[in-house]
C-alpha cells in the first residue's frame, strides 16, 4: 500500500523533557518539528487520548518534576509510527523534513555520575531533549513499502541500548582513591615518598648486581660501579610494551633475588668452609647446620634463626622483584629521558672498560660482576657433573688393594695404634699472633711430658681436604688416600670398597679394630667402609654430664671411657683404634676444664663446669674472643690427649694425631692455608727411625719449613713406611 507524509507543527511548550537530551541543541523558543504519517481511516485505529498519555519507559537517567508536567501537556499523535521491522529502535529522535526520510542517529547516553545528574537540570534550559511521546517516526528507507507497524507505546524500551551496555566510569579502586587523596592532600609528601622509594629500588638492583662473595670484599667501592647488565636490562624494558614489560621485569627480579640468595650462601661458607656455595651439592649440609644451631642456641634459638633465615630469603626475592618493576615502569613513563640517560651510561661503560679505569686495585668502574658469577656458577654445576664420573674412576685405583695381608704393616705387629683426631686443629694454631703464644707454650710442656715418660715425637704438615668444617671429608681423605674434597666424593668412595688405614689393619688379621666416637649421635654406615669392628658412639660411652656446645662429652671423658671400655681389658690381639676428639669444635665456649683423673666418672663433674663456662653469643661475633676461646680448646685436647697417653701407653703404644681442618676464617684468618699439623709418637724408636726419610722436626710441633704433604698422600706414605708391598 501506498502512503503519504505530511508535517504539522505542535504547540510551543513553556518548559521541555529534561530525562533525555536531544541530539541537536535548538533555540529555546523555536517550535519543535515533528513528522506524523497519514494512513486511511479504515487501516489504521485512532489515537485516544488514553494511549497518548502512555507510561513512559525508564531513561537512563533520572526525571526531573518538570518534565514529568511537561510530558503530560504532550499532544496527542494522530498518526502510529511507521517503523520498518528490521530498523533498530531508538529513542524518538527528531523529525525532519529531508526529502529522503533517513533513520536517525541514537546518541549514547551519559554515564550516570552524580555530576551528570547534576548538569543535566542545568542544561534542560538550552537544550531540546528527545520526546517521549507517540511521535510517528520516519520511515526506514529500508522499509518495505505500504507495511506499517501498529502503533506502540512511547519511548519503549530497546533490548538493543540496555542498562547492561550503557558505558560507566570506571571506578577506581579503594586503595587508589585513597592514595590519590592523600597525594592531593599532601603533595610534598608525596612526590618526597615516591622519590625516596624509586631510591631505593635504584640501590636494591645495584647492591644484588654487585654484591661480592667474599666478607673482606664488602666495602663502599665495590658498590659504585657501572653494572652492564643494568644498562642492557634497562634498554629491555624502555622498549617492551605493558605486559611484556611487567613480565619480563618480574622475572628478572626474581632472577636477581635469587642470586642475591646464593651471593650471601657464598659468603657464609667462604667465611665457615674457605670456599663458595656449590649449588649441586651443598643442600645436604643444611640439616647439619640445623643441628649445629640447636645444639649451639638450643631448639628454640635454631627454630627461630631458621624462621628469621626464610624470612629474609622471602623478602630479597620481593624486594628485588618489585624494585625491577617499578624502575620499568619508570623508564616507560619517561622514555625520552631513560633513554637518553641509559645511553650516556653506555658509553660511559665502554670508554671505562676500553681504558681500564679503576677505583683501586682489582676493582673495575666498568662491571660485569652478575654475568661473571653467573658463569661461574654453570661452570661448577658442569665440573660438579663430570667430576663425579671422573673420580669413580679414580677410585677404583688402589695401589694396596691386593696386597696379601702377611704383606702389610709388618713393621707394627704387636703395636697398640691410635690414630687420633683433633677438631679444628690448624696450622693457625701454631703460627697466629693471638692463639700460638698458648698454643705453643702447651705443645712445649706436653712434649717434655712425653720425653719424661720415654716417648719421641715426629711431626710435620698436612694439607687438608677441607676447611671450616665437613671434618667427614678430612677424616675420609686421611683413611683412604683419596681427596674427598666434596659430598659427592664422599658418597662415592664410602660405598665402595677402598682400603683404609683401619681397614688394612683389620685385613691383615693381627689386630682388633675399634672406633671412638663421641660426635657421632645416629647410625653410622661408614662403619663398614673403615673397617671398624666395634664403635662407641655418644651413646655407648656411658656419660651422663652436660654437653658442651656441639661436642656431646669432653675429651678427657672420651678417652678415660675408651680405658675403661676397651684398652684396659685383656685382649687376644693389639688394637687398632680410631678415636675422634671433638671439645675444639666451634664456637668454643663453653670448653671443659682438667679434672683429676680419678673424678672424672660418669662425666656428672662437668656440671658445674659447664654453667661456669662461657656462652656461644658472648664471643661467636666477637673475632678476637673467637680465637683466644679456640686456642684453649686446643690446649685442653692436646693435654687430654698426652696426659691418657703418657698415663695408659706402653713401649708398644703408637700414637698418630693430626688435626682434621683449619678453624673458619675468622678465626685462621682470610686467605689462611688449609694445612695441619700431624705428629706421630712412639717409645719404641724403631718406629720413628721408618720415617727418618720424611724429614719432620723432632718434637710435637712442626716448623715453619718442615715438609707440606697433601693429605691424601699420607696413606701410601705411611703403608710403604712400616713394610706394606704395593699390588695394585
Amino acid at each position: 500500500m501506498s502512503f503519504n507524509t505530511s508535517s504539522r507543527q505542535l504547540s510551543k511548550t513553556d518548559e521541555a523533557p529534561e530525562d533525555v537530551p536531544s541530539q541537536e541543541v535548538t533555540p529555546l523558543d523555536a517550535p519543535a518539528p515533528r513528522d506524523t504519517v497519514q494512513t486511511s481511516e479504515a487501516e489504521t485505529p485512532e489515537v485516544s487520548a488514553a494511549e497518548a498519555k502512555a507510561p513512559e519507559t525508564e531513561a537512563p537517567e533520572a526525571k526531573a518534576p518538570e518534565a514529568e508536567a511537561a510530558e503530560a501537556k504532550a499532544p496527542e499523535a494522530e498518526a502510529p509510527e511507521a517503523k520498518a521491522p528490521e530498523a533498530p529502535e531508538t529513542e524518538t529522535p527528531e523529525a525532519t523534513t529531508d526529502p529522503e526520510p533517513k533513520a536517525p542517529e541514537a546518541k549514547d547516553p551519559e554515564p550516570e555520575t552524580p555530576e551528570a545528574e547534576a548538569s543535566q537540570t542545568e542544561a534542560s534550559e538550552t537544550e531540546t531533549p528527545e520526546t517521549e511521546g507517540p511521535e510517528a517516526e520516519a520511515p526506514d528507507a529500508d522499509a518495505p513499502e505500504g507495511e506499517v507497524e501498529a502503533p506502540e507505546q512511547a519511548a519503549a524500551p530497546d533490548p538493543a541500548v540496555s542498562d547492561a551496555d550503557t558505558p560507566t566510569a570506571p571506578r577506581p579502586r579503594r586503595w587508589r582513591r585513597v592514595w590519590g587523596g592523600w597525594r592531593e592532600k599532601y603533595p610534598v609528601a608525596a612526590r618526597v615518598l615516591a622519590w625516596t622509594t624509586t631510591a631505593v629500588a635504584l640501590a636494591v638492583v645495584v647492591v644484588a648486581l654487585l654484591m661480592p662473595t667474599q666478607a673482606d670484599k664488602v666495602r663502599l667501592a665495590a658498590f659504585v660501579r657501572l653494572p652492564v647488565e643494568a644498562i642492557f636490562g634497562a634498554a629491555l624494558l624502555i622498549v617492551l610494551p605493558r605486559k611484556p614489560r611487567i613480565a619480563v621485569a618480574a622475572f628478572a627480579g626474581l632472577g636477581l633475588g635469587a642470586l642475591t640468595v646464593v651471593n650471601f650462601l657464598d659468603i657464609g661458607f667462604n667465611e665457615y668452609l674457605g670456599r663458595g656455595f656449590n649449588v649441586v651439592l651443598d643442600w645436604s649440609l643444611f640439616s647439619d647446620a640445623q643441628g649445629y644451631l640447636q645444639d649451639t642456641f638450643g631448639k628454640g634459638g635454631a627454630l627461630g634463626i631458621a624462621a628469621l633465615a626464610v624470612t629474609l630469603v622471602i623478602a630479597v626475592l620481593a624486594l628485588t622483584t618489585l624494585s625491577v618493576i617499578r624502575l620499568g615502569n619508570l623508564a616507560a613513563r619517561h622514555t625520552e629521558t631513560a633513554t637518553r640517560t641509559t645511553l650516556v651510561l653506555a658509553i660511559a661503560w665502554v670508554t671505562c672498560a676500553a681504558l681500564g679505569v679503576q677505583y683501586a686495585a682489582g676493582i673495575p668502574i666498568a662491571s660485569e660482576h652478575t654475568m661473571q658469577a653467573l658463569q661461574f656458577k654453570a661452570e661448577q654445576v658442569q665440573r660438579t657433573l663430570q667430576d663425579e664420573a671422573e673420580f669413580a674412576k679414580i677410585a677404583k685405583k688402589d695401589n694396596f688393594a691386593n696386597t696379601p695381608p702377611d704383606q702389610l704393616l709388618t713393621g707394627l705387629r704387636g703395636k697398640d695404634m691410635m690414630i687420633t683426631f683433633i677438631e679444628s686443629y690448624g696450622r693457625s694454631a701454631i703460627e697466629d699472633p693471638v692463639m700460638a703464644p698458648g698454643v705453643d707454650a702447651t705443645l712445649t710442656a706436653e712434649n717434655k711430658k712425653l720425653t719424661d715418660a720415654g716417648f719421641a715425637a715426629k711431626s710435620g704438615w698436612l694439607t687438608s681436604a677441607t676447611y671450616g668444617g665437613s671434618s667427614w671429608l678430612g677424616h675420609s681423605t686421611f683413611m683412604s688416600g683419596l681427596w674427598i674434597s666434596n659430598q659427592q666424593r664422599y658418597r662415592t668412595v664410602t660405598a665402595g670398597e677402598r682400603l683404609t688405614l683401619p681397614g688394612a689393619f683389620k685385613k691383615t688379621g693381627a689386630w682388633d679394630t675399634v672406633g671412638v666416637m663421641p660426635g657421632v649421635q645416629k647410625a653410622w654406615p661408614e662403619q663398614n667402609f673403615y673397617g671398624i669392628d666395634k664403635l662407641y658412639d655418644s651413646h655407648k660411652l656411658g656419660y651422663k654430664g652436660p654437653k658442651f656446645s656441639w661436642s656431646t662429652m669432653p675429651d678427657q671423658y672420651a678417652l678415660t671411657a675408651f680405658e675403661r671400655l676397651v684398652h684396659s681389658k685383656k685382649h687376644d690381639k693389639p688394637l687398632m683404634s680410631t678415636i675422634i676428639l671433638t671439645s675444639s669444635h666451634q664456637p668454643w665456649a663453653p670448653i671443659p676444664e682438667l679434672v683429676p683423673q680419678d673424678q672424672v666418672g660418669d662425666g656428672s663433674i662437668y656440671n658445674a663446669i659447664e654453667k661456669a663456662g662461657k656462652k656461644p653469643a658472648d664471643i661467636i661475633t666477637d673475632s678476637t674472643k673467637s680465637k683466644q676461646e679456640y686456642g684453649k680448646s686446643i690446649q685442653y685436647s692436646v693435654s687430654s690427649l698426652i696426659n691418657y697417653l703418657v698415663k695408659y701407653g706402653n713401649k708398644n703404644t703408637v700414637l698418630i694425631f693430626l688435626g682434621d681442618h683449619q678453624p673458619i676464617a675468622r678465626v685462621s684468618g682470610n686467605h689462611a692455608s688449609r694445612d695441619v699439623p700431624v705428629s706421630i709418637v712412639a717409645k719404641d724408636p724403631k718406629v720413628l727411625d721408618k720415617i727418618a726419610a720424611w724429614n719432620w722436626a723432632d718434637g710435637l710441633q712442626p716448623k715453619q719449613d718442615t715438609p707440606v704433604w697433601k693429605m691424601n698422600a699420607f696413606r701410601d706414605r705411611f703403608l710403604t713406611a712400616y713394610g706394606s708391598t704395593p699390588a695394585p
